[in-house]
């Protein structure tokens, strides 16, 4: 089997976003946007709900306006995924949706007004013990950093951070976590590096802006790898110009592929070749497509041939490996005696994931109520 995972985690405090821990070696968390208007309440709680389904953890809601403070109101209500309210410059948002069940509130305090103002948002996440995201985009820096710096660097976007931590540690509030967001990877990176080495606070991860749907996740990939490899990162969003949907799956994707954190069915498949007995690439595409609603964190290896295949098999919860006519089938790294249709392979292998998973799901339910872990908030 494969060895253990080798990341050693930055060491954070913990921060909780509603119930969901943040920080001191909780799992990392996916998360998405809305790109709905706020105001339009159906189609944000049915994107908010789509999102959730998807596996998403928390979810971030723009609130420009009073008018979407309202509507805020009313999605709280239907929805009960932990809710990030966007707001900029505007405090007296900040308080309205703190009034109506927001969980986290991602506003810059250097950005919204005199110190009273600041400290008027600071004593209300207190007193509703409502963490608050630094968030510093490297196409917003202060004038000033602009022009000491002469372009966005990491140096920049880090005392950009700093100022705004500075301000919540003057009103002895250590319930937040930052983020130093490029659509420079290497930018990204670099700021992300010097910000875990000066605060203890949770780091929430992206490359803002990085793009549509293949280039933005590629470029994600490789930014929130080097950084997660590094261990490096408390929770994650995806930017991408997209559904938002695919934001969370590429974001469990980049987990699992570091084996941080599993959710749903990892594929392993040959990129195919003149060796293949059956359609490697159509059968993956289409059980991708039918089992996306299966969470169970589950590997199964599609290899089209005899070469790989009996190796992935092995390593496999399930496996399939390719011959003329008939392909051999493998459960928990045995082949079994029972072979496969290759014209029947997506319909056979759907029955047999759906099946595993169903097994899977009712041991690690069992698991779970043998060994109940307690989450004291107040710790």
């Amino acid at each position: 089997m494969f060895a253990a995972n080798p990341i050693q985690r930055r060491k954070s405090k913990r921060i909780y976003v509603g119930e969901v821990p943040v920080g001191d070696g909780a799992p990392i968390t996916v998360q998405s946007m809305t790109n709905t208007l706020t105001t339009d309440v159906e189609a944000t709680v049915a994107q908010i709900k789509r999102i959730q389904a998807a596996g998403g953890d928390i979810v971030r809601v723009s609130v420009p306006t009073m008018e979407a403070a309202e509507a805020f109101k009313i999605i709280r209500q239907q929805v009960n995924i932990p809710l990030v309210a966007d707001i900029h410059f505007d405090y007296r948002i900040a308080l309205k949706v703190a009034e109506y069940g927001v969980d986290c509130l991602r506003i810059n305090p250097g950005n919204i007004g005199n110190i009273e103002r600041v400290k008027s948002v600071v004593d209300c996440a207190k007193d509703k013990n409502i963490p608050i995201r630094i968030g510093v985009n490297g196409g917003s820096l202060e004038k000033d950093l602009q022009e000491k710096y002469g372009e966005p660097t990491p140096e920049a976007l880090v005392e950009s951070a700093m100022r705004h931590v500075d301000i919540l540690d003057k009103l002895n509030f250590d319930q937040f976590k930052v983020s130093v967001k490029a659509s420079d990877v290497f930018l990204a990176v670099g700021a992300y590096r010097l910000l875990a080495k000066q605060i203890e606070q949770p780091l929430h991860l992206g490359i803002t802006e990085a793009g549509g749907k293949r280039a933005g996740a590629v470029k994600s990939s490789v930014g929130l790898g080097m950084l997660l490899a590094e261990g490096i990162g408390d929770t994650i969003r995806i930017s991408l110009a997209a559904d938002p949907v695919e934001e969370i799956k590429v974001g469990f994707d980049i987990l699992k592929s570091l084996r941080i954190r599993s959710r749903g069915i990892n594929f392993i498949a040959c990129p195919s070749c003149s060796r293949q007995e059956f359609d490697v690439i159509a059968t993956v595409n289409a059980l991708e497509e039918r089992l996306e609603d299966v969470l169970t964190p589950m590997d199964v290896s599609i290899i089209g041939c005899v070469v790989n295949g009996p190796g992935e098999a092995e390593v496999s919860d399930l496996g399939l490996t390719g011959a003329r006519n008939m392909s051999g089938f493998y459960e928990d790294g045995k082949r079994q005696r029972e072979r496969i249709a290759n014209d029947e392979l997506v319909d056979k292998l759907e029955q047999k994931i759906r099946a595993k998973a169903r097994v899977k799901a009712a041991s690690d339910d069992l698991e779970s109520r043998i060994d109940i872990n307690v989450v004291d908030k107040s710790a």
